[in-house]
């Protein structure tokens, strides 16, 4: 444990627009559904179109707010794309001001050619950086019970699956494989949920190739995977969303309530597919105070 550990933060990286910390996902030569290409990161206009290092930019809270809560942030772009900045940095920064330490997901696209199988990719860097954190709780003060996802868009979709998966995708043989990867709790913004009917079919696409069948149309709906263990969310969508239909909110949250969890879903006239840290019109703009209140409500942050 000690030099995976150590392993995990070797790699400080100053990169524009990101936290100063990176941590890689996997050890060298054992990353999982990997052809082992050597990839290198292609960015541009503040969006990753090609992963090379899958990992997480670290944006820790300050020792006098710490709240002792943690967060993995993934950014949305429809599987194509990582919108760093407006579905990620941005978020982690305002994750901090609340005591919560915030880790922007940099996960494979399900176009990386280095991939053996493109719907897992997405899913296997997400339970893998559940799991990283956990591991070092004590090292970063951060409870383990009180560690959870979030998602925009599409990143929805993955933190959804996160929130859902009950099969242990990020399995390499080493002593993470112990460490449990559920989450405590996830913030779901106008997020990816059905590829069925109200699927967004460039994500759809992306994820799973332009003739999925009927088999990954149903495991890949997450309303359909929706248990009494799925993690509970907040929930944020607008109603003139045309790029991700509010259907998808509201049939995660129907499935949510089947199973008796617990969870919390806002519905705003306006936002369009646009809703962001700060600048949303009307009633939109109070998502993120309502998102506070919520982890103060579910105990994952606790004011002094």
């Amino acid at each position: 444990m000690k030099k995976l550990i150590s392993f995990c933060l070797v790699a400080v990286l100053a990169v524009k627009g990101y936290a100063q910390e990176f941590i890689p996902l996997w050890p060298a030569g054992k990353m999982p559904n990997s052809k082992h290409m050597k990839l290198t990161d292609s960015i541009a206009n503040e969006r990753v179109f090609r992963v090379g290092v899958p990992g997480m930019y670290a944006f820790f809270s300050s020792e006098s707010e710490n709240k002792r809560a943690a967060v993995v942030i993934c950014p949305g772009g429809g599987y194509e794309r990582l919108a760093y900045i407006i579905s990620g940095t941005q978020l982690a920064k305002w994750f901090n001001t609340l005591g919560v330490s915030a880790f922007v997901l940099n996960y494979r696209l399900p176009n990386s050619a280095d991939l053996v199988e493109r719907d897992k990719g997405p899913l296997q860097d997400a339970e893998r950086a559940i799991k990283l954190i956990r591991a070092n709780a004590a090292r970063w003060k951060i409870d383990t019970a009180r560690v959870g996802v979030q998602g925009s868009s599409a990143g929805g979709h993955l933190a959804a699956m996160l929130s859902t998966s009950v099969e242990d995708v990020a399995a390499i043989g080493d002593s993470l494989d112990q460490v449990p990867f559920h989450p405590n709790f996830s913030i779901l913004v106008s997020p990816v949920i059905d590829m069925g009917t109200y699927a967004n079919v460039g994500s759809r696409n992306n994820l799973l190739g332009l003739k999925p069948t009927a088999a990954q149309i149903e495991k890949y709906s997450m309303q359909l995977q929706v248990t009494e263990n799925t993690s509970p969310a907040f929930i944020v969508h607008a109603f003139n969303d045309k790029a991700v239909s509010v259907r998808n909110s509201l049939l995660y949250y129907g499935a949510l309530v089947e199973n008796n969890v617990s969870s919390s879903i806002h519905v705003f006239p306006a936002g369009g597919h646009s809703i962001a840290l700060r600048n949303n019109p009307g009633s939109t703009e109070l998502w993120t105070e309502l998102c506070e209140k919520w982890l103060e409500e579910i105990k994952i942050i606790e004011r002094k």
